[in-house]
């Protein structure tokens, strides 16, 4: 009868649990590895790639940053600043295959993935206003956005690695 019992609590202790989506992205230290391992420190500067960006369109790249702003509903994108100037660059991943913690605003990032541009129409520029918005609460009426330009075009890079340290 112990026998079964102690088996029986090793059993239920030994088991992989899986850790919820929230409890990453409310995970209280962001430090460590998330995706495909970085294996190289060859960094460009965010100001490099988007000032040459048909050099590295739809290419792999790997950048170094300051996190400034993460995605607070799912943690599927982190905003990243240059080290050496004011450019910043959204990194988005696949929603819940990685989740970067709310924790890691202020941290620096390597981030390793596939620099992308979208394109907007004005509407989609307004709804992805509205949607970036709403992530943090607010709500923003259609026809009360104005969109310039520069908010029909979006540099991203797809991650799908990145490391988080102090």
């Amino acid at each position: 009868m112990r026998y079964l019992l102690l088996i029986s609590i090793l059993f239920l202790f030994s088991c992989d649990r899986e850790i919820s989506e929230y409890d990453k992205l409310h995970k209280r230290n962001p430090v460590g590895s998330y995706g495909e391992k970085i294996n190289s420190d060859d960094f460009l500067i965010i100001k490099e790639l988007i000032s040459n960006v048909d050099d590295y369109l739809n290419r792999e790249v790997l950048v170094s940053g300051l996190i400034q702003d993460v995605c607070p509903m799912r943690g599927c994108w982190i905003k990243i600043k240059d080290y050496q100037t004011d450019f910043t660059i959204r990194v988005k991943v696949i929603d819940g295959d990685i989740v970067f913690p709310l924790s890691s605003i202020g941290k620096n990032v390597n981030v390793k993935g596939i620099f992308t541009k979208l394109e907007f129409s004005e509407k989609q520029a307004k709804m992805w206003k509205m949607h970036l918005a709403e992530e943090k609460g607010i709500q923003l009426l259609e026809d009360e956005i104005i969109i310039s330009p520069k908010d029909l075009i979006e540099y991203r890079i797809n991650g799908q690695g990145a490391l988080i340290f102090n």
